[in-house]
């Protein structure tokens, strides 16, 4: 804990500020008393997010599902303003670390029946989650808290309530929600969610737990790459305990339908005490211990608290000693214990804001992953890479795209993305080689087919680097030239982001121009993800192709190909379940672009073959 700064208020609330727990990306946080004397940690939001009405409206669902959910292992609201001009929240404050810095920092993979317990104690704040109506989505070691009573989960922040998710790992805006590497499935591929999700982050979380690493690769090996392996790969499960296989296995089940429930994990397992390892244990008495020396040393005498310009001279220097020091950690342990009892809320700082502890942690020191496994791919080629295979880069006729991972010879490791103007496919590829200059490519599987069962795996390929930006791609005597794309979660770009529509013209649609709508929405995603969906509806004909009074509504949607610009996007997909059976054909690839007409915003979406664009604007 550091001491208030001077522009720091005494107390917000009714809470009165001891010290300054840490700063991350959404605000301060800071140790505080109640008028009871009861220690909580206050999170005030930064001005520059609080005046933002979508930042304000994000923070005010979290703490609401914070008073939803609110119970064992999980985070009580103690107080809270979201209206005020610097929005706040109070929380019960218990001192413990992340099962990422005890895992990750300091003591490594713990032993089976310490995963077994937290199994079972995150299983059960999970229940409470899920029977509040809600599910979690961002369940990973950073948002896990260790305490002598059981795990905790914090950071609420994108939880939502399960009769609200239909956009699966998606926010309002679009955006991809969770941590890659430790979401499930469905978040990855944008479907609608439900209390599984949960489950299937869960069980990456306790192979983290045993084993230091997360089961689908580390965040070097290509962000797209990781969630790729989520979605169709098997967890790789190596050095995990044989009597905690079958527990993982059944929570990263990838049917949602095939996971235990948080209940069911609750009934069925066993759970050792004390559940951690003594080493640990003595860790979370020692923290405590400088908390409470921490918080002696942030007030003055007359209780109030100290500031950086308080004349108050500081309390003259303890003598050392090993009996003072043996009967503060075994006081301090007892604090924790108590406290724990009462209070479900451990704050923590965040190790990726360089707090605190955390401040100049030496190399090598891992994250919520593992360090980046050995593999013979130079850094050059890693990363995605996207061409033009016919047409050009204005009028794309076919495209590819390949997100290169580290990996040993023999591994899958190059996901790709090939796009033409009636096709989508997708697949993995096995590396054969690599050196400075060159990666060769071999056997490959299909993963996607759009249409379905329409693809062949991609042929024998060799990149060959040619300047840090531009790689040569040939595949037998076909070739392209290949530049650096963009990868991770968020690939749309934010001007294409939301809905648009086609304007009738009266010309050509004549009495019945009301009758025809045509809306396009985009949403945010990573290559792979259904991004673009389409609304179209018209008058149903008769034989003679009359216009009668019912209508034809159609809906198709496309997967995302390619993140240049413009943006590529696979054949359209019909929504049978939104859609009449005599909507005509939409599976024509295609490429999106914004081109300014009069002084407004305008989408063209041209087809992957000669053709006239169709044209919408921001609804």
């Amino acid at each position: 804990m550091e001491p208030l700064n001077t522009e720091d208020p005494v107390s917000i609330g009714p809470f009165r500020l001891l010290g300054r727990l840490g700063v991350g990306g959404m605000g301060r946080v800071f140790l505080a008393r109640s008028a009871g004397g009861r220690t909580v940690a206050v999170k005030v939001v930064h001005a520059e997010l609080a005046a933002q009405d979508e930042f304000r409206r994000r923070f005010a669902r979290e703490v609401a599902a914070l008073e939803r959910v609110g119970g064992t292992g999980t985070t009580p609201v103690l107080g809270s303003d979201t209206a005020a001009e610097a929005p706040w929240v109070a929380i019960g404050y218990v001192p413990g670390p992340s099962l990422r810095a005890v895992v990750g920092d300091e003591f490594g993979p713990m032993p089976p029946a310490t995963v077994r317990a937290l199994a079972s104690g995150l299983a059960r704040a999970l229940t409470h989650v899920h029977t509040a109506g809600l599910v979690h989505r961002d369940l990973k070691p950073s948002n896990v808290l260790l305490t002598v009573d059981g795990p905790q989960i914090i950071d609420f922040g994108i939880a939502r309530a399960v009769d609200t998710i239909t956009d699966g790992g998606l926010t309002s805006t679009g955006a991809v929600v969770g941590s890659p590497g430790f979401m499930s499935p469905e978040q990855v591929r944008g479907e609608k969610l439900t209390p599984a999700s949960d489950i299937f982050c869960l069980g990456s979380v306790l192979v983290y737990a045993a084993t230091g690493r997360s089961p689908f690769g580390t965040a070097d090996s290509g962000v797209h790459a990781t969630m790729f392996r989520i979605a169709h790969d098997e967890p790789d499960l190596t050095d995990l305990a044989p009597e905690l296989a079958g527990l993982v296995r059944a929570c990263l089940a990838k049917d949602p339908a095939a996971r235990p429930s948080a209940t069911e994990l609750v009934e069925t397992i066993t759970v050792a005490d004390p559940w951690l390892p003594a080493e640990v244990l003595a860790r979370l008495g020692r923290h405590a211990a400088r908390v409470l020396e921490a918080e002696a040393e942030s007030t003055t005498t007359d209780g109030t608290p100290a500031r950086p310009d308080d004349p108050t001279p500081p309390p003259a220097p303890k003598a050392p000693g090993k009996r003072r020091r043996t009967g503060l950690i075994a006081a301090a342990a007892a604090l924790v214990v108590a406290a724990a009892a009462t209070l479900t809320y451990v704050f923590w700082p965040d190790p990726d804001k360089g707090m605190d502890e955390q401040k100049n942690q030496a190399r090598g020191k891992t994250g919520d992953v593992s360090a980046r496994p050995a593999g013979i791919v130079p850094a050059a080629f890693l990363g995605a890479w996207e061409g033009v295979q016919r047409g050009s880069a204005d009028h794309p006729r076919a495209t590819m795209r390949i997100e290169i991972g580290q990996g040993a010879a023999g591994a899958k490791t190059a996901v790709y993305v090939q796009v033409n103007e009636e096709q989508l496919c997708m697949g993995r590829s096995r590396l054969v080689s690599a050196d400075e200059d060159k990666v060769v490519l071999g056997e490959s599987d299909i993963t996607t087919s759009v249409p379905a069962q329409r693809c062949t795996p991609a042929a024998h390929q060799t990149l060959t680097l040619r300047s840090p930006e531009v790689l040569e791609w040939t595949s037998g005597a076909a070739k392209a030239t290949f530049r650096k794309a963009k990868t991770g979660t968020n690939i749309v770009p934010k001007q294409l982001l939301g809905r648009w529509k086609m304007e009738n013209d009266p010309l050509i649609f004549g009495e019945n121009g009301d009758r025809y709508s045509d809306e396009v929405t985009i949403t945010q995603g990573p290559v792979g993800a259904t991004v673009f969906r389409r609304v179209h509806v018209y008058p149903r004909t008769d034989d003679e192709g009359n216009p009668t009074p019912d209508s034809v509504a159609c809906t198709f949607t496309a997967i995302l190909a390619g993140s240049g610009t413009p943006l590529i996007i696979g054949p359209g997909t019909s929504d049978p379940d939104a859609s009449d059976r005599d909507c005509e054909r939409a599976d024509i690839s295609g490429y999106l672009t914004i081109v300014p007409f009069k002084g407004r915003e305008r989408l063209l979406v041209f087809p992957m073959l000669d053709g006239e664009p169709s044209e919408y604007y921001r609804s």
